[in-house]
């Protein structure tokens, strides 16, 4: 089961990393090169406890849908979304979010499980846990960017 974890440092507040972090919005702009877009659930604003969200994307040229389920919130700090249904035998999907000098310490960490038993496992290593982690890096670094722009301009 691939676990992938990665730290991006943001110099804007936990509070605001936090709420752009889990806005219905702000994903679908830090996803748009999957042309990421919600459609059923909560589709716009923020996403809280016990909510989910259905996306539609294409990844590696197919559009699929995904729904996710915020299982568990402590906000600022933490929130836990897991799949409910997709195209992956499962996932859970922790955002933490640390206070760190002036600024916040994002960590996503995303553990999951591919469908088609010793098949997917074979995807896994020859590119799905790549895609996956350059997806969550890529998301990471486009939040940031939204978090301290968002600072600068207040």
């Amino acid at each position: 089961m691939p676990v992938i974890t990665h730290h991006e440092y943001i110099k804007a507040p936990i509070e605001v990393c936090f709420d752009l972090a889990r806005n219905i919005d702000v994903h679908t702009e830090t996803t748009s090169h999957t042309k990421e877009r919600a459609v059923g659930g909560v589709t716009t604003g923020l996403i809280d406890e016990g909510e989910s969200v259905t996306w539609e994307a294409i990844h590696f040229g197919v559009k699929q849908r995904l729904t996710a389920k915020i299982i568990d919130m402590d906000r600022p700090h933490r929130f836990v979304d897991v799949m409910v249904k997709g195209a992956f035998h499962s996932f859970t999907h922790t955002h933490t979010f640390e206070r760190k000098d002036d600024g916040t310490v994002m960590t996503d960490h995303f553990v999951y499980k591919s469908p088609f038993g010793v098949i997917g496992k074979i995807a896994d290593r020859l590119f799905l846990e790549k895609y996956m982690t350059d997806f969550l890096v890529r998301r990471a670094k486009a939040l940031k960017e939204i978090a301290e722009n968002y600072q600068k301009n207040r």
